[in-house]
């Protein structure tokens, strides 16, 4: 079985004890909210929500590079576009820490190895389990591909909602935001990015 440091990350969050200064400055956003965390449903709230943000935040103990570094040669002459949809993601925005929820779109035209469809999710969970807005999310993923995996083309496009949006403030719901990142041919050749873009709105 393949190391998952993703797995070994959630399973440390578990098990580790939370600080007291930790467990206090949630006791006091509940007490600041309106409510009071002596009550009985909120006593273990605070550690409960402490490990639960470890785990949200499991990605900044992850090295995403990792996933690509397993690759293949042999690919029976296959030389088009590769591309994994609709991956599903949860991060969080750096903004109001709410929730992020989407799904990503990952496509690369590869040189001379490609490497386990699984290992794209991966990197892009990586990335998701920061605190984070969706621009740099998709620059990132697409960065990691193009540097690690060194294709003729990368394209990543993410589509989400945003909680900061959907549950305060304008309080819009089903908005989705869209972005995108291009590199190598992707973003040289208008074709090639017409092909890949049709491929992930089919």
């Amino acid at each position: 079985m393949d190391y998952d440091p993703d797995a070994e990350a959630v399973g440390e969050a578990i098990k580790e004890a939370v600080p007291a200064n930790v467990s206090e400055a949630i006791r006091t956003l509940i007490r600041w909210s309106g409510d009071n965390p002596e009550r009985e449903g909120l006593l273990e709230t605070p550690e409960r929500v402490a490990r639960a943000w470890r785990e949200y935040c499991r990605g900044y103990n992850a090295d995403p590079a990792y996933h690509l570094s397993r690759i293949f040669h042999e690919v029976g002459g296959y030389d088009d576009i590769v591309l994994l949809k609709d991956i599903p993601f949860q991060s969080h925005c750096e903004h109001h820490m709410a929730p992020i929820i989407g799904r990503g779109h990952i496509a690369y035209l590869p040189g001379k190895y490609v490497v386990g469809i699984s290992k794209l999710a991966r990197v892009l969970h990586a990335f998701a389990n920061r605190l984070q807005v969706q621009e740099r999310l998709t620059a990132e993923v697409a960065n990691c591909i193009w540097e690690n995996l060194k294709p003729q083309g990368v394209a990543v496009v993410i589509e989400a909602t945003h909680g900061c949006m959907t549950g305060r403030g304008v309080r819009t719901p089903n908005v989705l935001m869209k972005t995108s990142r291009m590199l190598g041919v992707f973003r040289d050749d208008e074709k090639s990015r017409e092909e890949v873009l049709k491929l992930i709105d089919s």
